[in-house]
């Protein structure tokens, strides 16, 4: 699809119309358009509508890596689709599990991911390399286990003795400063090695018997060892034994179950020339000028999500120190401080983007939507150079299930996004 000039795209959204197509009595929903001022008088457009569910476009199975506060594929999909061409260069500069990143390479744009977390590279960057099965399989049966391997820390509470001493054995074997043994250093992984550093990081933990734990919180939340005693009180249960191999086997054919093979090379073809940096979002100069057609990300927000807290176990796997990270992810509490953070991050975006490329920035809702964060983007990019386009707002209807169950996920603002668009005006560098 060739990309849509941005006044064909306002267009797009004044005229869409939603229409769940497995409902035969719905109604087209038309979008709401309505127009605010921010706090320096911006006058802009608010376009809300159910723009996407996954109900209209299934997501790509290698999508399903769980990682805290990440939007749906269906969101830089949107954007990517009408936005880009092939061959065009999409960024996200706090990349998290790497949705962005991976659905720009499904459809053949190539991509440059950023995050200050080390673990962003480690969960996306393994899934553009997606590894023959019979190799996978030889290669995990070639890695020793290490028997009375130890563990630096008490995990006993999450594993059974045998699976951790797989986990020790994996550890080892992925991270040689940890090892008892050398292999090289973690950017001379082999890609099937990287690709089993990816899927063993994202089975740790979990609730159910395709985890290596015992049943614990869901996979994008790390609950604490004092924690995990109380639940395996709670639910009188102990670790038992899980063959972390047959585990990381089959998560693998879950996460490639709907990949064909031209789709396979396309990643592989993306990945040979992908970027990822483990940078600060403002200072990113190794991004050259006017290169970026196209920017999806979603900010920290202020101190919602501990990042750390729900990652510690991940980050330990992986020989990295949470405390460093920490210190280094922004976690504003207050909201000056967030937005002084976002304006340096716009001067980067405003120099990397292309003449008439685009910037999309998701900021969700937060603090039961008593602070607008979208509100205050609009000015932030705009005292950068950018012209907002307006705000979209994919607002979906909660379900059936959830009235049953007494849930009403609009109210608490988890069944919305709210994304600002900027435009780089080609006559306004």
């Amino acid at each position: 699809m060739t990309q849509m000039i941005y006044r064909e795209f306002l267009q797009y959204l004044e005229d869409f119309s939603y229409h769940e197509e497995t409902d035969l009595f719905s109604t087209l929903r038309k979008t709401k358009i309505e127009y605010i001022n921010t706090a320096e008088n911006n006058h802009i457009p608010r376009y809300t509508n159910e723009f996407w569910t996954s109900k209209q476009r299934q997501a790509s199975s290698i999508h399903e890596i769980s990682y805290r506060a990440c939007f749906k594929p269906q969101l830089p999909g949107f954007f990517i689709n009408r936005l880009t061409k092939t061959g065009d260069i999409v960024y996200d500069p706090f990349a998290g599990r790497g949705t962005t990143i991976i659905e720009s390479a499904l459809t053949g744009r190539n991509v440059i991911s950023n995050d200050i977390n080390p673990l962003s590279a480690i969960l996306s960057r393994a899934r553009l390399f997606v590894p023959d099965m019979a190799n996978l399989k030889k290669r995990l049966d070639e890695i020793p286990i290490i028997e009375g391997i130890e563990s630096d820390i008490n995990l006993s509470m999450f594993f059974h003795e045998k699976t951790l001493t797989e986990i020790l054995s994996l550890r080892a074997y992925l991270n040689p400063p940890l090892s008892p043994f050398q292999k090289g250093d973690f950017i001379d992984l082999e890609e099937v090695d990287e690709w089993i550093r990816m899927v063993a990081t994202n089975r740790l933990t979990g609730h159910s018997n395709g985890f290596f734990s015992v049943y614990t919180l869901p996979p994008n939340q790390a609950v604490s060892p004092e924690n995990q005693r109380k639940i395996n009180e709670k639910r009188n249960q102990k670790p038992e034994y899980r063959d972390t191999k047959k585990i990381i086997l089959k998560k693998t054919k879950d996460l490639i179950k709907n990949l064909n093979p031209d789709q396979i090379k396309k990643l592989r073809d993306i990945g040979d020339q992908s970027v990822f940096l483990n940078k600060d979002a403002r200072l990113t100069d190794e991004i050259k000028d006017n290169t970026i057609q196209l920017t999806v990300t979603s900010p920290p927000f202020l101190d919602v999500v501990q990042y750390t807290n729900d990652n510690w176990m991940r980050c330990w796997f992986n020989g990295i120190d949470a405390s460093e990270i920490e210190k280094k992810i922004t976690m504003s509490k207050k909201l000056n401080d967030w937005c002084d953070v976002m304006s340096d991050v716009f001067k980067q975006l405003f120099r990397i983007t292309k003449p008439d490329g685009y910037v999309a920035f998701e900021v969700g809702e937060v603090r039961g939507g008593t602070i607008k964060l979208d509100e205050y983007v609009v000015d932030i990019g705009i005292n950068q150079g950018f012209v907002c386009e307006g705000i979209m707002i994919n607002e979906q209807s909660f379900t059936k299930t959830a009235n049953i169950w007494g849930i009403d996920n609009n109210d608490k603002g988890t069944n919305s996004n709210r994304i600002v668009i900027f435009n780089k005006l080609g006559g306004k560098w």
